[in-house]
């Protein structure tokens, strides 16, 4: 994994000529058509489009959750098709934070330990890991909640715990799947503009699926897909309301 080390020039990710097929013969059916998508390091992306449209797909395979039938995803110049199994679980480990729509938190475990757990499975010595997950909380807002579980805390900090979470190895890329859709309007800006801050001032490439307009006006670039296409991919002048 030390060729990830990229020039300052090299995309973050960039998607050639990307399909994606599940299924075969009759029952065969295309999520992404022929996809063609550059994104910058330090950009702020969100994906946006219909149910159906491949904005989910593509976010799996930036994740390399998923991989091509066709076409190449390289990964700070790293053709991520190429690698194996093994080698995708440690991209993702080392260099790549989620956030999901439904945080994704363990319901019986604090939030310092539901932070640690990424570097749990760097093999991290417990001092060391302890202490990144508490400043990691604290760059999150949370400090003074480290040992409240989920259901001590509200839809709003469950989130940021699961931001701090995804942050607290340092991840280069940031992919966030309906960060807001399990909270109201409040709390949903708080979310976007603590996401905003850590793509400004830590320089984090974040890649956000989205389906409301509110939350994309956050964004520096909209890409809308379109029936397993990128539809419009346009620069966001839109300031949040």
């Amino acid at each position: 994994m030390s060729s990830l080390a990229s020039t300052d020039d090299t995309p973050a990710v960039e998607l050639r000529g990307v399909t994606k097929v599940y299924g075969s013969g009759e029952a065969a059916v295309a999520a992404l058509c022929g996809v063609d998508l550059r994104i910058a390091t330090g950009e702020f992306v969100a994906m946006m489009g219909p149910s159906g449209s491949g904005k989910s797909t593509c976010m799996n395979i930036l994740g390399c959750l998923d991989t091509p039938s066709d076409g190449s995803y390289r990964f700070r110049g790293v053709d991520a098709g190429a690698l194996s199994r093994g080698e995708r679980a440690l991209l993702r480990r080392h260099y790549l934070g989620f956030v999901f729509q439904g945080f994704n938190l363990l319901a019986r475990t604090s939030a310092l330990e539901n932070v640690e757990l990424p570097l749990i499975y760097r093999g991290m010595p417990v001092a060391e890991r302890r202490a990144r997950a508490r400043q990691a909380l604290h760059d999150v807002g949370l400090d003074g909640r480290e040992t409240h579980t989920p259901a001590e805390l509200s839809g709003g900090q469950q989130q940021r715990v699961a931001i701090a979470r995804a942050i607290v190895a340092d991840p280069t890329l940031l992919l966030a799947d309906e960060p807001t859709g399990n909270l109201d309007s409040a709390r949903s800006r708080e979310i976007m503009e603590l996401m905003t801050a850590l793509n400004r001032e830590r320089g984090l490439t974040v890649v956000m699926v989205t389906h409301e307009p509110d939350m994309a006006a956050y964004a520096s670039r909209v890409v809308h897909f379109l029936d397993g296409q990128v539809d419009v991919d346009e620069a966001n002048h839109r300031l949040p309301s």
